[in-house]
């Protein structure tokens, strides 16, 4: 008898724990379609290696319109919105890329299960892919996201931006149940990023109206970016934010940022401040393949923990017919 009361009490501590884990992603779990749509992941990996074997900086297009997703409202698909006043259509907003991606994949999964996987989800689960192509981790996407019915410019004013200090971008991450540990991880994405002239050529010319350069940037490297971005030149310019190696997800972005040859302020801000430079350096090293494996290892644990602020779940929001309009 007490060894039945015993089982029956491990039993419903099993449960417990299962229950108290699915709670903690908001209700997400990988595996959520296995049983309505089981190719759903199929064919979104598909889509976007067919999208990225024409142009490999989709990638992280894709990625960059996940985190810009999240930040506003939560991960619910509200950054794919069209409209005058939607969204996509703040400041912060407008330089970012991959929405046929997501259009394309959801066009297909509408023909194989009608109704039934969110935009929300096709968008993580194109980010994680998108990482995965460029040669960096692959991880398991709690998926289970319902997508919102509201898209509105005025909420995204509190995107990071890169002219914010380390103070202001840990605030924002903060705001979003992100630690220091999580900011620098999910930084680490511009590793395979790209940016315009026009957001970093005021550190090289006239850097806080002084005439002169921002003193934090390496000297060859500034000579460098001087090369790419003339004083005056064309401000949408890409230029990559990992010069050396802007194709593939490494640890050489760390290894920038430690040399001073961060292309954004908010980003080689981070080797300033005595916290987010420990993570720098921690991911930088001296071990090349050692470092490497570090980083993969703590990039899909930030990305699952990003993936999952102020979910929609449950009967909250809609699965849209299509992902540029509400139902």
């Amino acid at each position: 008898m007490l060894q039945m009361e015993g089982m029956c009490l491990y039993f419903l501590v099993v449960i417990l724990v299962m229950v108290l884990s699915v709670q903690s992603q908001g209700g997400l779990r990988p595996g959520f379609y296995s049983s309505s749509c089981p190719k759903a992941g199929v064919v979104v990996r598909s889509t976007v290696t067919s999208h990225f074997n024409k142009d490999p900086t989709v990638a992280p297009g894709l990625l960059r319109l996940h985190f810009h997703d999240c930040f506003v409202q939560g991960c619910d698909g509200s950054v794919l919105i069209a409209g005058s006043s939607a969204e996509r259509n703040a400041l912060p907003n407008l330089g970012l890329r991959g929405f046929e991606v997501i259009d394309d994949a959801k066009t297909q999964l509408e023909a194989l299960c009608p109704g039934v996987v969110s935009c929300a989800d096709i968008l993580a689960l194109a980010a994680r892919d998108a990482v995965d192509l460029s040669d960096g981790p692959s991880w398991k996407v709690p998926t289970g996201r319902r997508d919102g019915r509201v898209s509105s410019s005025s909420q995204a004013s509190n995107l990071p931006s890169p002219l914010d200090s380390v103070a202001v971008q840990r605030q924002k991450f903060a705001a979003k149940g992100l630690d220091d540990h999580d900011l620098v991880t999910l930084v680490g994405a511009h590793t395979i990023g790209q940016t315009d002239c026009l957001f970093f050529r005021y550190r090289l010319y006239n850097f806080t109206k002084t005439g002169s350069a921002d003193p934090t940037i390496n000297q060859s490297f500034l000579a460098q970016l001087q090369t790419l971005c003339p004083n005056g030149g064309d401000g949408s310019k890409r230029v990559a934010l990992d010069i050396d190696s802007q194709t593939d997800f490494d640890v050489s972005f760390f290894k920038n940022i430690r040399d001073g040859k961060g292309v954004l302020e908010s980003d080689q801000r981070l080797w300033g401040d005595s916290v987010t430079r420990s993570v720098v350096e921690n991911y930088a090293g001296t071990i090349r393949g050692l470092l490497g494996l570090r980083f993969d290892h703590e990039f899909p644990k930030a990305m699952i923990k990003m993936s999952s602020i102020e979910v929609k779940t449950g009967r909250d929001g809609e699965i849209r017919k299509i992902c540029s309009k509400f139902n």
